[in-house]
């Protein structure tokens, strides 16, 4: 019963992962990129910690894992708010990297 619960968690875990990485690719705007992003990494996460305290059994390594749980529930909101700020704040500057022609920038030295 318990190998049964591991194997649904870890399974649940790995389709929300799965879900937010075509998430990410397939939508078109920073603003929905991240909200895939975000919202399926940490529920995936979630899910994939709690199937690993389960098959540690609980003990220090369950405490240790409760801890990345934590961690995780805190950093990834406030990452996917300062992208969120970042973009609202400067919307010009998304994807300038993909409209450098590096022809034109400036070596080193260069004036």
């Amino acid at each position: 019963m318990k190998n049964i619960l591991i194997f649904i968690l870890m399974a649940g875990g790995l389709f929300f992962f799965f879900v937010g990485t075509i998430g990410l690719l397939r939508l078109k705007d920073v603003m929905t990129r991240i909200h895939s992003a975000a919202k399926c990494d940490t529920l995936g996460a979630l899910l994939c910690t709690t199937a690993l305290i389960l098959y540690s059994g609980g003990g220090f390594v369950g405490l240790k894992l409760i801890i990345v749980i934590v961690f995780l529930w805190i950093t990834n909101p406030t990452a996917t708010h300062l992208i969120a700020k970042a973009e609202h704040v400067q919307p010009e500057n998304a994807g300038i990297y993909e409209t450098i022609d590096m022809n034109e920038v400036k070596k080193d030295g260069d004036i």
